[in-house]
């Protein structure tokens, strides 16, 4: 893969965490209220549904406890605990927690993939990890314990989801969609059952509420998490796992423009770290013949993949 195509499908994929940035502000503008399940259900089961109307296509074999695994990591569980999270810990708290993801994603690609850890990947996490927290940080606050392990646990399912996206693959013959779809409809009916019994439904719904919906059907989860996927599938598990760091990005921005936030120097310097992070994290444009090979670089030929990356695909 040449390193200009490399690039123009990291920035593609960076769409998706920057659809997710705009997701609160869809919540608390047009959705109902305290309704953080039926927000994740309605997000993800729809279209899922609609993905497998079109495709047609049913996982097969070992690909239907794949698919439920990882639409529950990337998905359902990733959501769920995101908005608890978020509910319990003001302040921007919970984004800064959840900035350790690329750290996990590091050491489970070395252990999982076999990704070689090198020192930039390193000053990466560290990098990221400072400008996150420049970026939401709004004073101290004290810190609620369900709050910080419910963040910690969204940043390891969204890594272990990763991780395992790029170590299984597609199935052969799968094309993305119906991929996307199997994911979206694990995920949605994970959360499900947790919505009708702790939320319900909402009794009346309005024009705004149906917009907010349709936006996280469509951008929000179909497009979104076809991008992810393909992001996944081209690039290193750590690259990627980087790029999701434009959300807080785009959430800080699109609260400064529409709702009114304050936008500091400070906060500038976390976008400028982020960015720098991102860059980092990146694989390196191709290397000469006489070069030793690159891991991390997945145009470059190297070692032989684990047997469990290749014989997986069913």
């Amino acid at each position: 893969m040449k390193s200009d195509h490399r690039l123009l499908i990291a920035g593609v994929t960076a769409l998706a965490p920057a659809i997710w940035g705009s997701t609160y502000l869809v919540t608390t503008e047009w959705l109902p209220p305290d309704r953080p399940l039926l927000a994740t259900t309605v997000r993800a089961l729809p279209g899922g549904l609609i993905l497998l109307a079109l495709t047609r296509l049913l996982p097969t074999g070992t690909w239907w406890w794949r698919s439920l695994v990882l639409g529950t990591l990337n998905i359902g569980a990733f959501n769920f605990l995101l908005f608890v999270a978020a509910y319990r810990l003001p302040g921007g708290i919970a984004a800064m927690i959840m900035a350790v993801q690329p750290m996990i994603v590091l050491i489970l690609a070395a252990l999982l993939i076999g990704d070689r850890v090198r020192g930039t990947h390193v000053v990466a996490c560290l990098l990221g990890t400072a400008g996150v927290a420049m970026l939401m940080f709004r004073g101290t606050a004290a810190l609620d314990t369900v709050g910080v392990v419910a963040a910690l646990a969204a940043a390891a399912c969204m890594a272990v989801g990763i991780t395992l996206t790029k170590r299984w693959g597609r199935p052969d013959r799968v094309g993305l969609l119906p991929f996307t779809g199997w994911q979206l409809i694990a995920g949605g009916l994970v959360t499900l059952p947790f919505t009708l019994i702790f939320e319900g439904l909402p009794a009346t719904l309005t024009g705004s509420n149906l917009i907010g919906f349709a936006y996280l059907t469509s951008l929000g989860a179909v497009l979104s998490y076809a991008l992810w996927f393909r992001g996944i599938a081209s690039l290193p598990a750590l690259a990627v796992s980087f790029l999701a760091l434009g959300s807080p990005i785009v959430a800080t921005l699109l609260g400064y423009l529409f709702l009114r936030q304050t936008f500091s120097i400070v906060q500038m310097v976390g976008v400028i770290a982020i960015i720098v992070a991102v860059l980092l994290a990146q694989p390196r444009p191709r290397q000469r013949p006489d070069d030793p090979p690159d891991n991390d670089n997945p145009a470059v030929p190297g070692p032989a993949a684990p047997p469990a990356v290749s014989g997986n695909r069913r």
